[in-house]
């Protein structure tokens, strides 16, 4: 495979301009962590971007960073704990989960829309994304958005790029909202008997005042996990309110990174599956799952609206037959698995032409990261 690695993004731009006059597809790589993520659907020509990386510009004050789309996460997450910000939809990390190498990037996790388990309060990694500059497949450069908050002039392009993979445009500069870092942290655990009881519960806790920042289920562990952040004598308060057994920062901490980085249902298992079914319905969708599938794993996020599951194979349709709604995306699985399934929910006739279309308006030569969402663009 031969690679290119422009220097800015006007060389970007000429190099997508080149290619598309040739008709020659290319394969978008910043740091390359999430090349396990999506259809395996090889091309012969790398476009790696590693070199457009660097902060511009980052004001604590306004809640604004602006940085090139290959800057490590790390980087930025250094960087704003500096003056204890965070990104508040807390990118999860995939590592182990993929079996990537590279290093994530911020683009990387803005165009997957990669959103940990505070998603069910802060929103996902899509509502952050305030402005960016990018490359579209005729290497034309384009922006949408502002480095400001507030900003509602024409369309909200971001949410049309954020969770693309790539096959739109390519992101070349990126401003995301950032938020003050919580103070402090503390974890509840409540056991249950079962799935239905762990909703209700997680159910319940959320329809407090208690501002409950994640919500999950182990069923190895038998127990729901509630996460309180803020001041620490508002958080303290509120775990008093909702009772249960305690865990401290330091544990809560690495609870939540293990549930992002979906480690329950890691190890033995070739497939990992995410699934988003109606939380109301995950009780009886992860009953459907054990019935068809008793050697799997599996556990609730998001209050329920996040299930992950791990299988030593599986067959696409009865997973989808078992969740009833809703939609599930093969997360993880061998390259030959991943080149044959319908790895993201198969479209309805009129959402797949609206989708095509939307392609054919950003990239009409299809050669931004071809098939790597549906095998048939």
């Amino acid at each position: 495979m031969s690679s290119v690695t422009p220097a800015d993004a006007a060389e970007l731009a000429e190099i997508v301009s080149r290619a598309a006059a040739e008709g020659a597809p290319l394969e978008i790589v910043a740091g390359g962590s999430k090349r396990g993520l999506g259809r395996f659907a090889p091309v012969a020509r790398r476009l790696d971007i590693s070199r457009l990386s660097g902060v511009i510009d980052y004001d604590p004050a306004e809640l604004v960073l602006t940085a090139r789309a290959a800057t490590p996460l790390a980087e930025i997450a250094a960087l704003l704990a500096g003056q204890r910000q965070m990104l508040a939809f807390e990118p999860p990390d995939w590592t182990a989960l993929l079996g990537g190498t590279g290093a994530p990037t911020l683009g990387g996790v803005l165009a997957v829309n990669q959103s940990g388990p505070r998603r069910l309060k802060a929103g996902a990694a899509r509502d952050h994304l305030l402005g960016f500059a990018a490359v579209n497949g005729l290497g034309q450069i384009w922006k949408a958005g502002a480095r400001v908050v507030k900003n509602v002039t024409g369309y909200d392009m971001a949410k049309l790029q954020a969770g693309a993979f790539g096959t739109l445009s390519v992101l070349t500069e990126v401003s995301v909202k950032v938020l003050p870092r919580p103070e402090t942290e503390l974890t509840l655990l409540w056991p249950v008997a079962d799935a239905r009881a762990a909703v209700a519960r997680m159910s319940a806790a959320l329809n407090t005042p208690h501002e409950v920042s994640g919500a999950a289920y182990l069923p190895a562990r038998g127990v729901v996990a509630l996460r309180l952040e803020g001041p620490a004598p508002s958080v303290a308060h509120r775990a008093a309110a909702l009772g249960g057994e305690r865990l401290d920062e330091a544990a809560s901490a690495a609870l939540w990174h293990d549930i992002g980085a979906v480690l329950p249902v890691l190890g033995a298992h070739a497939e990992i599956w995410r699934l988003n079914p109606e939380p109301a319905a995950a009780p009886a969708v992860l009953a459907a799952l054990h019935a068809h599938f008793p050697e799997g794993a599996a556990f609730l996020d998001w209050g329920g609206g996040l299930l992950w599951l791990g299988l030593p194979r599986a067959n696409g349709g009865a997973v989808r037959t078992c969740l009833r709604g809703g939609h599930a995306t093969l997360f993880a699985a061998p390259e030959d698995v991943r080149a044959s399934a319908d790895v993201f929910e198969p479209l309805p006739p009129p959402l797949a032409a609206l989708t095509r279309r939307v392609k054919q308006g950003f990239d009409p030569l299809g050669i931004l990261n071809p098939r790597r969402m549906y095998r048939e663009f």
